[in-house]
């Protein structure tokens, strides 16, 4: 056997195994294959049993009376013609052994050890085992001291077996293909609950999940109904939570904007200074705050718009970096290494939303300076493209990582890996989020995963050429 076929016999076993441990369906028919195994097994047995009791009492002496006529009608001494003439007329056979006539009707027959019966001078006697109790043959003497023995000739039957066998296991075969077709297609509504699921669970509240039979439901249809609504109810918050934000963003927009105003009109002197500028800095948050918060909400919105037109991403990827740097104060030492920028030569301008793409790498870079202050490595910021033409961007920065239970939670809404919030060790928790989603409205994805040291953030987008 080679290797490749001993793989796709493991391959295949595997698949055999994962089926019957997580596919109803499968659970299902071979639950049905052995119940109707047990029932048939229980009903032979049961048969056989009442008919075998039956048998002694009643079939006993109708079989020995009727040996008695088959034995006069051979007649003594025995008549190798009648014999004959019996052995084609009935599925019998004959053996005739004594000291005038030795014959057997099929030679090869095997003989059963009845001599010593004969050897004891027995009279007409009957020679089958009762203890199973069921008859293989009778023998009688013959008043010339010739024994005749009679059995069943299964000379006819031998191929019967085999094709009761082979009929068997097709009908069964074909039981097992009905049931399953049959337990698939009243299980069907799994498939459709498990899809209404996924949608669900990505925001996709548009598409309900068919009911079959809404006007008397089965157990599936009313958990599909049950689905629905609760979907329906997710959706109702959804979108009450995301008006509410809306709401509360544009109605802070205009207060802001005044107390930011007012403090800029206050006096430059020495003595208001200091709190001048440290309420300038808190509004300052404030505004981004509420600037993130509907970017979000509007790039989150089922119908997000995107101004796309050509963008050079080296030219970009450069203004933010420079624009990164400048931010720095290059007298804090604490805050770590420059970034260290690889660029594939020759990207070419794409159809992207540029103000989007800006906000993604200013993001992106912005969180791994952050958590790379005091690391001797800079901030590793690649951009390549793919063979398929989409194009990757990979931010690492080399600080102390997160936890692996909470790298799928990094890229959701306010969420943040250090429960204190403080302003000195991140934002509000929006910047991966719009990362993510400024990514999935361009038709790409991010991920995050640990270095050792350090995070890695990938976005992968679809280069659409300009």
């Amino acid at each position: 056997m080679t290797a490749a076929r001993l793989q796709q016999q493991l391959r295949w076993l595997r698949g055999a195994r994962h089926a019957l441990t997580h596919s109803l369906r499968v659970r299902l028919v071979a639950l049905f294959l052995l119940l109707a195994l047990a029932m048939a097994v229980t009903f032979v047995i049961g048969m056989q049993t009442a008919l075998s009791i039956g048998w002694r009492d009643a079939a006993r002496p109708l079989v020995m009376d009727y040996v008695d006529q088959l034995a006069n009608e051979i007649g003594s001494p025995p008549s190798l013609a009648r014999a004959q003439a019996l052995v084609q007329r009935l599925p019998l056979s004959v053996r005739i052994s004594g000291p005038v006539v030795n014959w057997r009707s099929n030679p090869n027959e095997p003989d059963h050890a009845h001599d010593e019966r004969q050897e004891q001078g027995q009279g007409a006697t009957e020679s089958s085992r009762w203890g199973g109790d069921a008859p293989r043959f009778f023998e009688r003497n013959t008043p010339d001291g010739h024994n005749i023995r009679f059995g069943l000739n299964v000379q006819a039957w031998q191929d019967r077996p085999r094709f009761i066998g082979w009929a068997t296991l097709a009908a069964m075969l074909v039981l097992t293909a009905l049931a399953y077709a049959r337990v698939r297609r009243m299980l069907r509504p799994l498939d459709d609950i498990r899809a209404g699921a996924q949608r669900f669970g990505a925001g996709e509240f548009g598409q309900a999940i068919a009911v079959q039979h809404a006007t008397h439901p089965d157990e599936l249809g009313e958990l599909a109904a049950t689905i629905n609504t609760m979907g329906g109810d997710i959706h109702q918050m959804l979108e009450a939570k995301r008006a509410l934000l809306l709401a509360i963003s544009h109605e802070l927009r205009s207060p802001l904007t005044r107390a930011r105003l007012n403090t800029e009109l206050l006096p430059e002197s020495p003595d208001v200074q200091p709190q001048r500028e440290a309420l300038l800095r808190d509004l300052a948050m404030m505004r981004d705050l509420v600037t993130d918060l509907l970017e979000s909400e509007r790039l989150a919105s089922p119908h997000a718009a995107l101004n796309r037109e050509p963008v050079d991403l080296a030219a970009l990827v450069d203004d933010v970096v420079s624009e990164q740097q400048a931010l720095r104060d290059p007298a804090a030492p604490e805050l770590g290494a420059a970034t260290d920028v690889v660029l594939d030569p020759g990207l070419p301008l794409l159809q992207w939303d540029p103000v989007r793409m800006r906000l993604l790498l200013r993001n992106l870079l912005g969180n791994a300076l952050r958590h790379n202050a005091g690391c001797a490595k800079p901030v590793q910021l690649t951009v390549s493209r793919q063979a398929d033409g989409a194009v990757l961007i990979l931010v690492r920065d080399h600080g102390p990582g997160v936890p692996e239970a909470q790298i799928g939670l990094l890229a959701q809404p306010f969420y943040r890996a250090d429960a204190a919030r403080t302003r000195e060790g991140g934002g509000v928790g929006l910047g991966l989020y719009l990362c993510k989603l400024v990514a999935q409205a361009h038709g790409g994805q991010l991920m995050v995963r640990n270095a050792h040291p350090g995070l890695v953030v990938s976005v992968t987008i679809p280069g659409t050429l300009a």
